[in-house]
């Protein structure tokens, strides 16, 4: 290396004469954009030989005006998209019938029953159920530190979902399950497989007394296929192909089943589990610094993941239970917010959900009217175009996360 590539102040070099333009890679002039950040104690990006590589920089997404204006848009957008959900269907419902449901000025008649009866709970269960997998799918990315994270991929919606199968299959099908059964055992077939699900990831990922967030996610990949296996087994011998169907049309995740009765359990669960998770939005985002950082910092990274994924495999377990498998809401919303409002939790799980009960409320409508009369399940429509998104992931990040 010459002596005009090397750094001012190296050994053998003499002191630059006064006047003298700065040599290559000299520290004169306005200090690196890392180390202003160091300075001024701002969260900043990890270097590439970091943990951080795998995990979403801990970065502000603007001032409160953005933030406002972002929350303010997706609720004017939330807004539209439930409106334009209770006037169009295999039945279009004129939009002032819509209005005079709401509000009560529509005496009984057929459009009466269609927005209140049928429409409006399965909207709102799309909105509650995509928020609630949004803001679990946020918070699994920051406990592994891995972009590609959800409930999916780390085997828990598939657990839930093998859990809730078989409630149905011992239970003699969807139209035998009914008041009680519906409402208590399913959920908690299903938190039942989420739980399962998670034990077995967690034991499959430690090794040694540690546990990485690349051994959780290839863990949680086999845990998925397995159970979800387990659940298309039970199906096949369930006896009755009226039940395989009914079952198999859940499994794929639909809204239609979606009644009034049904929506209180999700609902509840969402706002507890998501007010919970805010309150631990600062811990959260010290795992974003990595396990050493967040260790030093006074956060007890192991008892706090298995706590918050018990807490996620909850709100999961309830999440499907409801709805059945919707893929991809937890992967897609959580991005899409990071690019908005940025990676601090306090900013990022209220955009989250709302993006992802908007994604969800849009999937639904697409569902119910692209085929009309017949009703697509939304799974698949969340699936075809979760999966090019999770392709651009890929190619937008070719270094990728850490696996």
């Amino acid at each position: 290396m010459t002596a005009g590539t090397r750094a001012a102040g190296a050994p053998g070099e003499p002191p630059a004469p006064p006047g003298a333009p700065p040599r290559p890679g000299s520290p004169v002039g306005p200090a690196p954009e890392s180390v202003r950040s160091a300075r001024s104690g701002a969260p900043r990006r990890a270097g590439r030989a970091g943990a951080g590589r795998s995990g979403p920089p801990v970065r502000a997404g603007g001032g409160p005006l953005r933030y406002a204006a972002v929350v303010a848009g997706l609720l004017f957008a939330l807004a539209v998209a439930v409106t334009a959900s209770l006037a169009l269907g295999s039945v279009r419902v004129p939009p002032g019938q819509v209005l005079d449901a709401l509000t009560g000025r529509a005496g009984p008649s057929p459009y009466r029953t269609i927005v209140l009866d049928v429409r409006l709970p399965r909207v709102l269960l799309g909105v509650v159920v995509g928020a609630g997998l949004a803001v679990v799918g946020a918070v699994l990315q920051a406990l592994v530190r891995n972009r590609l994270a959800d409930p999916f991929l780390l085997g828990i919606s598939s657990g839930a979902s093998a859990g809730a199968v078989l409630v149905l299959v011992a239970g003699g099908g969807i139209g035998l399950l009914g008041g009680v059964t519906t409402t208590v055992a399913l959920p908690a077939g299903a938190f039942a497989g989420a739980l399962l699900a998670l034990v077995l990831v967690y034991g499959l990922a430690r090794r040694g007394g540690t546990m990485t967030g690349a051994r959780l996610v290839l863990a949680g990949v086999a845990v998925s296929y397995i159970l979800s296996a387990l659940a298309t087994l039970l199906l096949v011998l369930a006896g009755r192909p009226e039940q395989f169907q009914e079952a198999m049309y859940w499994s794929l995740g639909g809204l239609g089943s979606a009644r009034w009765d049904t929506l209180a359990l999700p609902a509840t669960v969402l706002v507890l589990g998501t007010g919970v998770l805010l309150a631990l939005a600062r811990p959260l985002d010290l795992l974003l610094a990595g396990e050493e950082g967040a260790t030093v910092l006074g956060l007890d990274t192991a008892r706090f993941r298995a706590a918050v994924f018990v807490l996620a495999s909850l709100v999961t377990a309830v999440m499907v239970a409801a709805s059945g498998a919707v893929g991809f809401v937890g992967l897609m919303a959580p991005h899409a917010a990071r690019l908005a409002v940025g990676a601090p939790h306090r900013r990022l799980l209220p955009v989250a959900a709302l993006g992802g009960a908007l994604a969800l409320v849009l999937a639904d409508l697409a569902a119910r009217t692209v085929a009309a009369p017949q009703d697509i399940p939304v799974g698949v429509l969340t699936a075809l175009t979760g999966g090019p998104f999770f392709l651009w992931l890929l190619r937008r990040r070719p270094e990728g996360p850490a696996l």
